[in-house]
């Protein structure tokens, strides 16, 4: 009589998720020797055989793991760019029928794990994402207790060999600031970065300058801050109130851009007349401001699709190189951006020179 006993059975009897039994029973290298001792036991116990056609074969993924990083204290606010992202992914699993499980893991101020979610704890999972953090604490805590895939969307993790899905950043800050001097802004901020921000943040940053220099402006005007409107109000008025020659800046993040759009109206300037504003990420806010704010568009329902893409080749071909998709950005011109006005002028008076 044919055993009834299934993969999962396997799994669940030697505490391992689907995938690592998968890989174990297919000898795969990637698994520990004790893990798959332990696997080929239970195996041998329930009398498992090996499915033969590829439907049996289909689920190494059948449950997702979905976690991103909260730091200890209130409870998290709705995040409005990783709410498509999670979109994304909830999309992309639907289609391969994969379940999808969510967890927010709380660090301390060293970003190591206060406690781990039960969904890594009972190994309920066959892969996981881990979105926007760059926590390695987090990573080699992992990595120690899963033996499975796990693919980076918009996260870093330097020294680790893991697949990753990220934004041009360099790109989209770039195309923002070669805009804004298309537009004859000379003098142009950047506001909504430091030099502790996240690696995605630095990167803008970067962009920033390579833009500039690449277009022969020597001149930086960087106001460090963090990434929220009320430091976007304050970091504004400190940077015109040194240099009032400033007519654009470039924020890092639209709910920045926003605070600074705030500042200007209370300080009397017209957005984009007296200063032109271009925000990153395209948030729905960014439509509805008033002026609506241009912006660098991130196909950020995207990036939840193909980290689930990612998710499952690993598991299909576990000894694959590691592979990074970079998501390209563009910009979304609104009503927050203008041709400089001083720039105007001088056009004007030169030609009035020329004239015979």
């Amino acid at each position: 009589m044919a055993s009834t006993a299934t993969l999962r059975d396997v799994a669940r009897l030697a505490g391992v998720s689907i995938g690592t039994a998968s890989q174990a029973l297919n000898n795969r290298p990637n698994v520990l020797p004790e893990t798959r001792q332990r696997v080929l036991k239970a195996a041998q116990s329930l009398g498992y055989v090996a499915p033969v056609t590829s439907a049996e074969r289909r689920p190494l993924i059948s449950t997702i793991g979905m976690l991103t990083k909260h730091d200890y204290g209130p409870p998290p606010e709705l995040n409005l760019f990783f709410s498509h992202v999670q979109a994304g992914v909830e999309m992309e699993c639907r289609a391969h029928k994969i379940n999808l499980m969510f967890s927010a893991i709380e660090v301390d101020q060293s970003n190591r794990p206060i406690e781990w979610p039960r969904m890594i704890d009972n190994r309920q999972i066959d892969g996981l994402l881990l979105i926007g953090a760059n926590i390695d604490a987090v990573v080699h805590g992992l990595r120690r207790k899963l033996g499975t895939p796990i693919v980076l969307v918009d996260s870093y993790a330097p020294g680790y060999h893991f697949d990753s899905v990220l934004i041009d950043n360099i790109g989209g800050a770039m195309q923002a600031v070669s805009y804004l001097i298309d537009c004859g802004h000379q003098h142009i901020g950047l506001i909504g970065t430091n030099p502790t921000s996240p690696p995605d943040i630095l990167e803008r940053r970067e962009g920033y300058r390579r833009a500039l220099h690449m277009r022969g402006i020597t001149r930086e005007y960087i106001e460090d801050s963090q990434m929220e409107q009320g430091d976007g109000y304050r970091a504004v008025r400190n940077l015109l109130k040194a240099n009032p020659q400033v007519s654009a800046v470039f924020v890092a993040n639209d709910d920045t851009a926003l605070g600074v759009m705030n500042a200007a109206r209370d300080m009397g300037l017209n957005v984009p007349g007296d200063l032109s504003v271009v925000g990153f990420d395209d948030i729905e806010l960014a439509r509805e401001a008033h002026p609506a704010l241009t912006t660098v568009h991130v196909h950020k329902t995207w990036l939840g699709r193909l980290a689930v893409q990612r998710l499952i080749e690993r598991a299909q071909y576990p000894d694959q190189p590691r592979i990074t998709v970079t998501v390209a950005t563009h910009l979304v011109e609104r009503e927050s951006t203008a041709p400089n006005r001083n720039a105007q002028l001088k056009e004007v008076s030169a030609a009035v020179k020329t004239y015979p």
